[in-house]
């Protein structure tokens, strides 16, 4: 089959295997990576390693990691920052050291126990971060501090994989240059990266912003882009890509353009998971499930003691430090590249390759269903992680500050902005939402507080506070835009009154069939109060003069 209509295969194949998951109630993740099995060269090898569907996995990666560095609170880096740090140096040491000693204990010899300790020592950003987000917890406190030491972890695998190189080719007296090196161009990358948000990013997106498709666009490049050159200069793409996200953070295009690459995301997500399942190979696999299932049990509950440990000493509740380390309870595609990479250079065997394949696969599929059910595990373990805690003042995270508004009230034109500057006479508390980023650049700070956003985006309307909203008010004289709001904000079970803007009666009717509680009719309402002053006294008042 041509390429096109392999992918066509593909897609159909894994249509049909991830409904039978969903009717069966199982997580899709597992039943793309079997999908990946099975037209990978353990299976009909269909697809082979630097092909399309890699391509396409790669953007995927970039598009998910720049959404996380998209939603990332800035003033939150400062105190996920130490916890992050010390778990994510603490568990690839820790899971390193005892890895060692378990894989000495399973007959493995110095060198090979060496490199599978060290594979087993990485978790995968890509699963862990796209669960999260799934279950909307990605910006909760031990979501937060999963990404930090996750994205340490990141790091540190550059570095290792760095030093192997250096070894295997050059010889040890290159290894501190390279590291060196690869340092300073990181620092070169994280300055140019501060410049050009400073002095660049801000101005092009107000004109981007006109166009919605534009700015769709431009995020997408700009986050392939930085993914791209952080992999040319020795970094995982990942990094790249999620500094990306923290450089658009604090725009106030952040939330409509993460709504808009949701989908996105999702959709080329796909080719991640299946190219992880075609990269899998299961040589010598049989004779080593002994083996394999030893080490997967201590990636399965060593890792998540290890974190516990840790961030228990550090003054984290239970349930945080538990939940986060749900999340290092599997190795990464990192791990097999890895120990990939330690077969190219003669410093294991075929089998090594193998057993931390199999140890992918189990942990990768437990994992998934550990987090997918934590809070439930967490209830049953509840009593016996008190051990964990440290007694007196337990610190926590702040909790992310959502500020909580009255009214939200869509448009900031002719009528929107004369009803907001009403508002803001009052002790109301106002969010505007305005589609034209020349008006959102105007604004600025406020008052009143505004945000980019589209009427008629769903995801969009979900990151909003509307909880305790009293009202929801649109101002935008369009029939669909006005419905689609008013769909979105029912489904999200919005319990306050929505009103809005028509400018004829059979629009009016629509409206308030589907469920709008007050239709404003901005020149018919004010054309009464001038027959009024018409009719009942002739003289104009200075006010109308």
């Amino acid at each position: 089959m041509d390429e096109f209509t392999t992918l066509a295969v593909i897609l159909g194949l894994a249509i049909v295997v991830g409904f039978v998951a969903n009717r069966l109630r199982q997580p899709l993740i597992v039943a793309f990576i079997a999908v990946g099995i099975v037209v990978g060269p353990v299976g009909f090898g269909w697809v082979e390693g630097g092909g399309e569907i890699e391509l396409l996995a790669e953007v995927g990666i970039a598009v998910l990691l720049f959404l996380v560095g998209l939603k990332l609170d800035l003033h939150l880096v400062r105190s996920t920052g130490p916890v992050a740090l010390a778990t994510g140096l603490g568990q690839v040491t820790f899971t390193s050291v005892f890895g060692f000693l378990i894989s000495l204990a399973l007959g493995l010899d110095t060198t090979t126990a060496i490199y599978v300790a060290v594979a087993l020592t990485f978790s995968s950003t890509i699963i862990i971060v796209k669960l999260l987000s799934d279950k909307r917890e990605i910006e909760q406190q031990h979501g937060r501090i999963a990404v930090g030491f996750l994205i340490v972890q990141d790091i540190v695998v550059v570095i290792v994989m760095i030093v192997l190189t250096a070894i295997g080719g050059a010889g040890e007296d290159t290894v501190l240059s390279e590291i060196l090196e690869v340092l300073a161009k990181g620092f070169g990358f994280l300055l140019a990266i501060v410049l050009v948000t400073k002095l660049v990013l801000g101005r092009v997106l107000h004109v981007i912003a006109r166009s919605s498709e534009l700015l769709v666009l431009s995020s997408v490049a700009w986050a392939v882009v930085l993914a791209a050159t952080s992999d040319q200069l020795g970094f995982s793409s990942e990094v790249g890509a999620f500094l990306a996200g923290i450089s658009l953070a604090a725009t106030p295009y952040r939330e409509a353009i993460a709504s808009r690459l949701v989908s996105l995301r999702d959709f080329l997500l796909l080719f991640f998971f299946i190219e992880l399942g075609a990269r899998l190979e299961f040589t010598d696999a049989a004779s080593q499930i002994s083996q394999a299932v030893v080490l997967s049990a201590f990636v399965l509950i060593g890792n998540p003691i290890i974190v516990l440990i840790i961030m228990g000493a550090m003054g984290y509740r239970k349930r945080t430090s538990f939940l986060a380390g749900l999340t290092v309870a599997q190795i990464s595609e990192f791990s097999l590249i890895l120990i990939a990479l330690g077969f190219s250079l003669g410093h294991v065997d075929s089998s090594a390759v193998g057993l931390v394949t199999v140890v992918g696969l189990i942990t990768i599929g437990m994992s998934t269903y550990m987090i997918l059910y934590s809070q439930q595990i967490f209830d049953r373990l509840s009593p016996l992680l008190s051990v964990f805690e440290r007694e007196g003042k337990v610190r926590e995270l702040e909790e992310r500050e959502e500020k909580p508004v009255d009214v939200i009230l869509y448009g900031y034109g002719r009528y929107g902005s004369a009803i907001a500057t009403e508002l803001l006479d009052t002790d109301v508390r106002l969010l505007v939402v305005e589609s034209d980023p020349q008006i959102v650049a105007a604004l600025g700070e406020g008052p009143p507080r505004i945000i980019y956003g589209d009427a008629e985006d769903l995801e969009f309307t979900e990151t909003l506070p509307v909880d305790h909203a009293r009202w929801v008010v649109c101002t935008v004289p369009l029939l669909d835009a006005n419905l689609a709001l008013l769909h979105s904000l029912q489904a999200l079970g919005f319990t306050g009154k929505f009103a809005a803007v028509s400018h004829s009666e059979r629009e009016s009717v629509v409206l308030r069939e589907a469920g709008t509680d007050v239709v404003l009719r901005p020149y018919l309402d004010a054309a009464t109060p001038v027959r009024d002053l018409l009719v009942g006294d002739p003289t104009p008042s200075p006010d109308h003069g």
